[in-house]
């Protein structure tokens, strides 16, 4: 008897607080009063961010020029694969009614390209893109391996579809003085992309550590030799190759192509003036009834020019604000209204 009380002594929790349940709680009782305070807070809030956004986003100075059409001749020469290897280049001139100040980037802009497919989304390999083994292609179809079965590296479709046309802006002081705007293509990827998830093979020749691979089909020359100027922005660290491997959510989508160094004439950003867009014209779109343009642009400190945010807070807002007055309404209406019990 004495045996069996210990046991079931010894299975009683301990004599604290917490487990005999005796903290000190606390039951929140809010009054309408204090509920419509809170939702007219929070709606004066939401209204307050949002049309500081939207005019933030209205501050912001950008330009577009789509080239689909402009340049028509490059276009048609594009539409025909055999016409791979030919070079066609095309000059958009163009008026900067405004200067912009500060930092200056520039973008190309896709309609109708889709880069959300499911098949194509999942063509990659990481562990190729990582540098740990260039030869696992087995997630690439169908650009896993050449006609005579070498691995292509990079591999896959988001690799091989990669924008390809080259854009240099140029500054006319004069009818005979035209400044190459200088731009810069470091800087423009995100750094858990350059640092981590794309990485060379250890090696100290590049193209001896992609020995026993190939190119992609619609690459004109291999992974190794992207950047004839910077030997550091070879491989698959090259900025360009990084930005497009990261794949957009929707058929048009603009991504980070140069930025403008502030040097000499362009210390304070872009001065306005005479301008033109020299292109080399590569990337075909019209097949698919794409177009393609290329965007000049400023920032703030809330992003690009994009509206969406500081609509949603703006029409947040206000749908709480009217909740509240909907809510003080209807507590004001019983307020008055006097309830009488029968008596029994």
């Amino acid at each position: 008897m004495d045996r069996t009380s210990q046991v079931s002594q010894s299975r009683l929790p301990h004599n604290t607080a917490l487990k005999q349940q005796q903290l000190p709680a606390y039951q929140l009782q809010l009054s309408a009063t204090r509920v419509l305070f809170g939702f007219f807070i929070i709606g004066a809030f939401c209204l307050g961010m949002g049309i500081i956004l939207i005019l933030s986003a209205k501050s912001i100075k950008e330009i577009e020029i789509n080239y689909t059409n402009i340049c028509a001749n490059c276009a048609k020469l594009r539409e025909n694969a055999v016409n791979f290897d030919r070079e066609c280049t095309c000059s958009i001139p163009f008026y900067l009614p405004e200067t912009m100040q500060g930092n200056v980037y520039m973008y190309y802009k896709l309609y109708g390209f889709y880069q959300n497919l499911y098949r194509y989304i999942l063509s990659r390999s990481n562990s190729q893109l990582m540098g740990r083994d260039i030869k696992d292609v087995g997630n690439c179809a169908p650009f896993r391996k050449s006609h005579n079965g070498t691995p292509i590296a990079p591999c896959g479709a988001i690799a091989n579809s990669i924008f390809n046309d080259t854009i240099i802006l140029s500054y006319n002081l004069n009818s005979s003085i035209h400044i190459k705007v200088p731009m810069l293509s470091s800087g423009i990827t995100w750094w858990t992309d350059k640092y981590i998830k794309f990485q060379n093979p250890n090696s100290n020749n590049l193209s001896s550590a992609f020995a026993g691979t190939t190119k992609p089909p619609y690459w004109p020359k291999p992974v190794y030799e992207l950047d004839e100027e910077d030997s550091g922005n070879n491989g698959f660290i090259n900025d360009d190759f990084i930005v497009w491997m990261r794949t957009a959510a929707f058929p048009t989508f603009k991504k980070l192509y140069r930025r403008l160094s502030r040097v000499h004439y362009f210390t304070e950003g872009l001065p306005a003036g005479n301008y033109s867009f020299n292109i080399t014209y590569n990337f075909p779109v019209t097949r698919f009834q794409g177009e393609k343009s290329v965007v000049l642009s400023t920032l703030t400190w809330s992003g690009g020019s994009c509206l969406f945010l500081g609509l949603t807070y703006t029409v947040t807002g206000a749908m709480t604000w009217l909740a509240s007055f909907s809510m003080m309404a209807i507590h004001l209406m019983l307020k008055e209204r006097k309830t009488v019990f029968p008596q029994q």
